[in-house]
């Protein structure tokens, strides 16, 4: 399941009552929350380093549109989906991944040493089993990247939400430091997009593989 509208657009890891009074005409201010505070609600009003996204406000009926156009279709499909993992398998394991800016690892991991590829976040155990957790990192150190967990991202909206271990459905959420396959001032692929993509193909077929009965695995091998 892909995103079919950008996140400054409508965030789709964000609840949809995340309405921003700053940004939207007719939204009332409530508790505190700082996530809208900082202009990340699922309409955002700023991107990466703060900078606005809009001159004014906009109307609460275009951000009820978009909220009717993308997000509850993709919710709703996403639901749908972990369902039907579930009534067929016993069990649904939601994999929601991100890319972040090479910048957002600076201050991760030793200073002098290298800095993480990944960042998996489960809401500190809250959101996925152990050994869900476990398979998921395996796939991406086994392929030689380094991983660290829940810091500085430990999950939002979709990870929260949807993250019912006790009821055997898991969700964790990836990050990918955008470096690895492009270069960010240019917005291109760089000289590692290939090789990269390649690399990706070998750990998506490693997650699809977690959960799955031994027998259908070796069939599939």
């Amino acid at each position: 399941l892909a995103a079919a509208a950008a996140r400054a657009y409508v965030d789709l890891n964000r609840a949809s009552e995340e309405l921003d009074p700053a940004l939207i005409e007719g939204v009332r201010r409530a508790a505190h929350n700082p996530r809208i505070a900082s202009g990340l609600g699922v309409i955002p009003r700023v991107v990466a380093n703060g900078r606005a996204i809009y001159r004014g406000k906009i109307g609460l009926d275009e951000a009820q549109a978009r909220l009717t156009g993308y997000w509850r279709p993709y919710h709703d499909m996403l639901q749908a989906l972990l369902d039907q993992s579930h009534a067929q398998f016993g069990e649904a394991i939601l994999i929601d991944c991100h890319s972040m800016p090479h910048e957002a690892l600076e201050h991760i991991g030793p200073a002098a040493g290298p800095r993480p590829d990944v960042v998996l976040g489960d809401r500190f155990g809250a959101a996925a089993a152990a050994s869900v957790m476990e398979r998921i990192e395996a796939a991406f150190t086994g392929a030689g990247l380094r991983v660290v967990r829940n810091m500085p991202f430990a999950g939002a909206y979709v990870t929260q939400h949807y993250g019912r271990p006790s009821r055997r459905q898991h969700a964790v959420q990836v990050e990918i430091d955008r470096a690895l396959y492009m270069d960010e001032r240019t917005i291109r692929p760089n000289g590692n997009f290939v090789a990269f993509r390649t690399l990706l193909d070998g750990i998506v077929a490693e997650l699809a593989a977690i959960g799955r009965p031994e027998t259908l695995r070796v069939a599939a091998e």
